[in-house]
């Protein structure tokens, strides 16, 4: 099923039950109002959602009305964890050797992972509000996932099983103020503002067998200013798989229903793939020609992230944002 928050004012929306073509929708209220709520009592709510879902798909819904993205916050509007892990090495791999540094051996074995702000995330058609230009703008396509609760030293195995939806995410990223963070070793913060994710989140029966291995295999398309720049495969050079993120978050304490954890900017050694974000086109650009070309993003600019699945269509709506300054 496919799964969004509609803004109606408050902090966590209204839940909706939206068609497999994102063509319709249809509040879930009689069921449960908030996303949280069926996260919190999943077994029981959810296969009450899945047969208001088959009615919608059916034609059947009394009181469908037709989807649209721009009413939608993130599917959940605030969660109690968003983790973010870097599960693409060749994505490391590049902003390291363009600035002469080696890979740690630890990141073959050992999952990269900051934790991001979770009390305020944009909807998909909300606009990216940043204060200065200079401060390096920069888009990041990823892929996420919504957990249930898996509890405290759960094995990657173990931890697949607690994964409920799927979603994608834009983890905008500050990058000139990344270093002057790093250096005092204590990771990102400034530089990571709110997080953005697609109109649905979705059950894993809705990609079929695009989801393998605790990867999501189809197709993360990037479009910056109208321009297609990344068709990066999401799925097998995923280093570490959802399982192994989650577990990697649960070695010393429990995860809860309603955290996210997001797959790090999707990146694929082919480089006629393109890319997920603009530090990435600017490493290639460094270790080609010695230095880079791109510019970061710029007010006014506009990024589109989608995902389409093996029958054309996309899967989860698309993150269509645009850049700006704050009103004053």
């Amino acid at each position: 099923m496919k799964l969004a928050s509609y803004k109606d004012g408050s902090r966590d929306g209204q839940l909706v039950v939206v068609s497999r073509d994102l063509s319709m929708a249809h509040y879930a209220n009689g069921i449960a109002t908030r996303l949280q709520q069926v996260l919190d009592d999943w077994n029981f709510l959810s296969p009450q959602l899945e047969d208001l879902y088959t009615s919608l798909n059916h034609g059947r819904a009394r009181h469908a009305f037709p989807f649209d993205p721009k009413m939608c916050m993130a599917p959940l509007p605030r969660a109690y964890q968003w983790a973010d892990g870097s599960a693409f090495i060749n994505h490391v791999e590049l902003v390291r050797k363009a600035r002469n540094a080696e890979v740690p051996e630890s990141f073959y074995t050992d999952p990269l992972m900051y934790q991001g702000g979770s009390d305020d995330f944009l909807g998909p058609c909300d606009d990216i509000v940043v204060p200065s230009e200079k401060m390096g703008i920069d888009f990041e396509a990823e892929v996420a996932v919504i957990t249930g609760d898996v509890p405290m030293g759960a094995t990657p195995d173990e931890a697949l099983e607690g994964i409920r939806l799927l979603m994608l995410a834009n983890d905008v990223s500050l990058r000139n103020l990344i270093p002057a963070e790093l250096a005092k070793g204590f990771g990102f913060f400034q530089s990571k503002p709110a997080t953005a994710f697609s109109p649905v989140a979705v059950t894993l029966d809705e990609v079929g067998g695009a989801w393998k291995g605790g990867r999501l295999h189809l197709p993360l398309q990037s479009t910056w200013n109208g321009k297609r720049v990344g068709l990066c495969d999401a799925g097998p050079e995923m280093t570490f798989h959802f399982g192994q993120l989650i577990a990697h978050i649960c070695k010393t304490r429990n995860v809860r229903a309603g955290s996210i954890v997001g797959s790090g900017t999707v990146s694929n050694k082919d480089w006629t793939h393109g890319y997920s974000c603009v530090a990435e086109k600017r490493a290639i650009e460094t270790i080609e020609h010695g230095e880079p070309k791109t510019e970061f993003m710029k007010y006014g600019d506009t990024i589109r992230i989608e995902m389409k699945g093996i029958d054309g269509q996309t899967v989860f709506g698309a993150i269509d944002q645009s850049v700006r300054a704050p009103i004053q």
